[in-house]
């Protein structure tokens, strides 16, 4: 079977397709396991470690990268060339462009969300799909601080619109037997490795990031902000063990919070120091620089999440948060 990954060339995508050859079966529309024989990364641009990911003829999994604009209808049809294939849709404009760029945010993550649909739609049988959608789900004054799947959905972000909507049409594309769906609202994933991006959270891992590099970290929201985080490694685990859950434990509603721990600022900079002590690494300085925009976004947030449905279907227990950090370290600082 074929699995396509939309925003392949993410960080996520990217771990998740390292993820899936070492895996090398998902549940296809047989509905039972199924040898992968190809993973496609689609994406607008390719950093050139992700290029090299590419594989050589005779591999037993073929990883190709396609470049193309979830915009493009056409290019989004292209990928969607085969029956028995699963789909993970991570493409997507982050919270801080959304804002900044209204109508982009709409054509990429409107337009480009009902064109694969669409294209899903035109293939035989009911192929899987797993949708990255986000806390940002929910807002406004109605909000609790800790969400669960029941919490009313009242966005206070265009980014956060943008996946209620995406949420929506899943829902209602599996309720008429085109696809069989599944939504996954994130918490914020921690630590994503590389530059900071323009995403409202992009704080929560930096203030692990830059430190554990020995930089300075600039940090724009106040230590007492508190926040729902999960691993990069659990989220990954996340993502195939919704595509594998059986379809009758999936229910009319489709979308599932995941678990996650909610941290302050300060409890996460001690565990950073704690970690760094382990290593023998040297921390570089965090340094209060209050940034009004992305506070005012952050505040719309949950800031814990309740991930018990998803827990019943599959989805793993988050990992301790030190372990998470300590993860980063080996993964992509000690070598």
């Amino acid at each position: 079977m074929k699995v396509v990954i939309t925003g392949g060339g993410g960080f996520l995508g990217s771990q998740l397709a390292l993820k899936l050859i070492e895996r090398g079966n998902l549940i296809g529309p047989s509905g039972a396991p199924e040898p992968i024989d190809s993973i496609t990364l689609f994406d607008a641009h390719f950093s050139l470690p992700i290029e090299a990911m590419q594989t050589e003829e005779g591999a037993a999994v073929d990883l190709a990268l396609l470049s193309g604009d979830m915009g493009d209808r056409d290019a989004v049809f292209s990928v969607i060339d085969r029956d028995d294939l699963a789909v993970f849709h991570l493409a997507s404009m982050v919270s801080g462009e959304c804002e900044q760029r209204f109508d982009d945010a709409l054509r990429a993550n409107l337009d480009g969300g009902r064109y694969l649909l669409e294209a899903l739609r035109e293939r035989e049988g009911k192929p899987r799909l797993v949708f990255a959608s986000s806390v940002a789900a929910f807002g406004g004054e109605v909000m609790p601080d800790c969400v669960t799947d029941s919490t009313k959905c009242t966005p206070q972000t265009t980014y956060g619109m943008t996946k209620v909507i995406g949420e929506l049409m899943i829902n209602d594309y599996s309720r008429k037997g085109f696809l069989d769906g599944r939504s996954a609202r994130l918490p914020t994933i921690i630590i994503r490795p590389g530059k900071p991006n323009a995403a409202a959270s992009s704080w929560a891992s930096g203030m692990f990031r830059e430190p554990l590099n020995g930089e300075p970290c600039y940090l724009p929201v106040h230590r007492d902000q508190c926040h729902p985080v999960l691993g990069y490694h659990d989220v990954i685990d996340s993502f195939i063990a919704l595509h594998e859950a059986d379809p009758a434990l999936i229910g009319d509603d489709r979308a599932f919070g995941l678990p996650s721990h909610r941290i302050s600022v300060a409890e996460a900079l001690t565990v950073m120091e704690q970690v760094a002590a382990e290593f023998g690494i040297q921390p570089g300085l965090v340094i209060d620089d209050p940034n009004p925009a992305i506070q005012s976004i952050v505040d719309t947030w949950p800031t814990a999440t309740n991930g018990t449905r998803a827990l019943k279907i599959g989805v793993p227990e988050p990992k301790p948060l030190k372990e998470i950090v300590r993860d980063y370290v080996r993964d992509f600082v000690v070598t």
